[in-house]
């Protein structure tokens, strides 16, 4: 599935800023990693969140949000906000919660390679 480049492009543009974001194409769309853990992302013309699942649990009372789900499963601690909801400073807003619920999370460990 293709992704809203326009919206990776706003939402690469928010975490210009930061030297540890790097991009990784994820559940068919792109992702954006923070210190090596999943921040958010553009599914199709949706903005994927990883807000921690308290966050996510208030943020779905809200009208905008809707839990992650591709598999017929849903992601505890992700939700999905349609292309019209981020919008200008809503997006920044949305971003930031993510890049803290990331910052939030502890170190990654190294993968050894074997051999």
């Amino acid at each position: 599935m293709a992704y809203d480049e326009k919206l990776a492009a706003r939402v690469r543009a928010l975490l210009a800023d930061r030297p540890d974001v790097t991009e990784r194409r994820m559940f068919g769309g792109l992702t954006f990693m923070v210190a090596g853990h999943m921040c958010c992302g553009v599914h199709g013309d949706e903005l994927i969140l990883r807000l921690g699942p308290e966050r996510a649990a208030e943020a779905l009372a809200g009208r905008r949000p809707r839990t992650m789900d591709f598999t017929g499963r849903a992601l505890t601690g992700f939700v999905t906000v349609d292309r019209e909801a981020p919008g200008g400073r809503a997006l920044a807003g949305w971003v930031r919660e993510a890049a803290a619920w990331a910052d939030s999370l502890p170190p990654k460990q190294r993968q050894r390679r074997p051999g």
